[in-house]
């Protein structure tokens, strides 16, 4: 059996290890092909439901600093 653990990345993605598929909003299966993924929680990515760092762009495009 295949362990899937789940980090949440402050002001950032769900980094997802070891799962075999992602299941979306719709309810849609998405496989997964590599051992982690990062998946989108701002809502802005243009790849859903993968994250393409939208996280680090403010609503004027300016690149936003992580906040620690």
């Amino acid at each position: 059996m295949t362990t899937v653990s789940v980090r949440q990345c402050p002001g950032g993605p769900l980094l997802v290890r070891g799962a075999t598929q992602v299941e979306t909003e719709d309810g849609e299966l998405v496989p997964v092909a590599r051992p982690v993924v990062a998946l989108c929680q701002c809502g802005r990515s243009g790849r859903m439901p993968w994250c393409d760092s939208s996280h680090k762009f403010g609503s004027d495009g300016i690149t936003r600093r992580r906040q620690d």
